[in-house]
């Protein structure tokens, strides 16, 4: 194919991150509930004369250009498994916020896949896109599949949730990334005993049955404290949130974006501009869930 191919990925929330104790090969056991939602990057794949990487979009200027992006490096990986050569542009539409915790980078990685197979026309399986994601980092695979999903080992094995209405969200958007081995780096410092990570029958229940308010008692996430205790500014945020009214708030995976959980499109609105002006935040962002995997456009 020699058109351009697009691909739109959406961004995630984590609404339970268990931590498990470190493991020899320094990731940890997780079990780690995702949820995608309605914010997405883009990524367009159109035929080059080698590997290049474009960037558009807010905090676009974050975003490496160079073979460090999960988007060079999954063209990268696919066309060596094909014995091609990874001759591809590759522009990133970003919406999902940068360095925020909500996988952005991992969304990019898989868009970047995704168009690349169609543009090559390499065929590849569902199976063996997703075995390249893990390759690519613990979040990819999930950023292929949407929806809800539970990752265990350090993420990357899915087993699809079911998810039984909509979900209303806010996330606020920090100034400035948190780096997640920082994150995890403190979560081991301040974590004496991590137990095994196991998902919570409540907050499972919950997303069956598409009970907000049971979801929002259920919300937990183990790298709260850490990146709290690395940026307490948070704190301030999450406090903003709930007293706007938010069902419930909790730091997105390893932050610095705080997400809030809403009865619906309404308070939404309302949250979202009490968190605009409690100063505590650089943006405020709404979204619904579950939204869908990486697609082609």
């Amino acid at each position: 194919m020699s058109t351009p191919v697009t691909v739109r990925v959406p961004a995630k929330v984590n609404v339970q991150l268990a931590v498990g104790p470190a493991r020899p090969d320094g990731f940890h056991d997780l079990a780690n509930v995702f949820l995608a939602v309605s914010l997405y990057d883009e990524v367009t794949a159109t035929p080059a004369e080698s590997l290049r990487i474009t960037c558009e979009g807010p905090d676009a200027g974050q975003v490496p250009l160079d073979r460090t992006n999960l988007a060079a490096r999954a063209a990268e990986l696919l066309a060596a498994r094909r014995g091609i050569a990874p001759d591809v542009h590759l522009h990133i539409a970003k919406d999902i916020p940068v360095a925020g915790g909500m996988a952005g980078g991992s969304a990019d990685g898989a868009g970047a896949l995704l168009a690349c197979d169609a543009l090559w026309g390499t065929g590849a399986s569902r199976e063996e896109l997703l075995d390249i994601c893990a390759e690519l980092g613990s979040d990819v695979p999930f950023s292929l599949v949407g929806g809800a999903a539970l990752g265990t080992g350090r993420g990357e094995r899915l087993t699809e949730l079911p998810v039984g209405g909509a979900f209303h969200w806010v996330f606020a958007v920090a100034d400035g990334g948190l780096s997640t081995p920082a994150v995890y780096g403190e979560f081991d410092r301040l974590t004496a005993d991590a137990p095994e990570p196991v998902a919570s029958a409540a907050l499972l229940d919950a997303l069956r049955a598409g009970d907000a308010a049971a979801l929002a008692g259920a919300l937990a996430n183990d790298l709260q404290p850490a990146a709290l205790s690395l940026r307490p500014s948070l704190a301030e945020t999450l406090a903003a949130g709930a007293g706007a009214g938010a069902l419930a708030g909790i730091v997105s995976g390893s932050g610095p974006t705080t997400a809030f959980l809403v009865k619906d499109a309404e308070s939404a609105a309302a949250v979202a501009a009490a968190l605009t002006a409690s100063g505590t935040c650089r943006a405020a962002r709404t979204a619904t869930s579950p939204a869908a995997g990486a697609t082609l456009v």
